[in-house]
């Protein structure tokens, strides 16, 4: 496939494994559109999101709006004259003129088997939910949220160890080896877009702060999703005697009473159904240490009512 002139839109460390891709395939990226630069720090100094850091690493163009509704935006996109554009978690809505304006369109990759999990946490949803597989759908964009037809598809399996770092990294980079291939096909007319079916449609609705928070009395296999779906962010926690632990791993196992009662075994709790046993914790302020190790400075005998 001869080089095209490429438009890339992504934020996150997601999206640099196709933007890397995209420069080895030897394409050009004419400009790289990414999310403005946020305070961060204790001295809140402005700092830009990973993909700014690598594009300017490059060497390539890089664009911050805070919108793409402006016209003269809009107008700025359309000067690009991109053969494509490849959008990959880049967090803001894309108006019609914009979808329009170059001659492939736009062409998002997301990290789920559509139209399973449209939205914004589809790998974190898929883990709690207890999904048997995920996969990356490079999908032709349209004004929806995520109901494009989809280009090709690729599926992965998730497993009872598999975590959410574990996830989104194999499906960035599986994306990475797909996005080629959905450019060639659609340069050449190779590649057709199949609508998705209506069946199915669930949402993965933005990650919240407060679903960390673990309650004892659901059962011990959602919990132990949770801790795999939401580490590193928003994290899983509970505390106890005014100190809030975090959860980094844990394992379901043998066991019942009241929920939230430590049974036999180190750091083993009751839950709605079943227990956990939590594996790694981590104090605030503290390193991540084993059960075993924290329970050497931490006062919590079998029976204890955590909270």
């Amino acid at each position: 496939m001869s080089a095209l002139k490429l438009i890339f839109m992504g934020s996150p460390d997601f999206s640099i494994p196709a933007l890397q891709a995209l420069l080895a395939h030897g394409h050009q990226i004419v400009c790289v559109y990414t999310q403005p630069p946020r305070p961060a720090g204790r001295g809140h100094k402005e700092k830009p999101c990973p993909v700014h850091a690598y594009a300017l690493a490059q060497g390539l163009m890089v664009r911050t709006p805070k919108s793409l509704k402006d016209a003269d935006e809009q107008q700025a996109f359309q000067a690009l004259n991109a053969d494509a554009c490849v959008v990959v978690a880049y967090g803001l809505i894309l108006p019609k003129p914009v979808l329009d304006a170059p001659r492939l369109g736009c062409l998002n990759i997301h990290a789920s088997l559509l139209p399973r999990w449209r939205g914004a946490a589809p790998i974190q949803r898929a883990l709690i939910a207890g999904d048997d597989k995920s996969g990356v759908s490079i999908m032709a964009m349209d004004e929806g949220l995520d109901t494009g037809a989809v280009l090709l598809m690729e599926e992965t399996p998730i497993t009872a160890q598999t975590t959410a770092s574990d996830l989104h990294d194999r499906l960035a980079h599986l994306g990475a080896t797909m996005i080629g291939k959905a450019l060639a096909g659609c340069d050449q007319g190779t590649l057709s877009a199949i609508p998705q079916d209506q069946d199915g449609v669930t949402y993965a609705a933005k990650l919240d702060r407060h679903e960390g928070r673990l309650d004892w009395s659901l059962d011990a296999d959602e919990l132990e999703r949770r801790v795999r779906g939401l580490n590193p962010w928003p994290g899983v926690w509970f505390e106890h005697a005014g100190t809030r632990i975090k959860v980094l791993a844990a394992a379901l196992c043998a066991g019942s009473g009241q929920p939230g009662t430590l049974l036999e075994g180190p750091l083993t709790i009751a839950c709605g159904r079943g227990a956990l046993k939590l594996l790694r914790v981590q104090k605030q302020g503290k390193a991540a240490m084993t059960a075993e190790d924290f329970l050497r400075g931490f006062d919590l005998p079998i029976g204890t009512k955590l909270g």
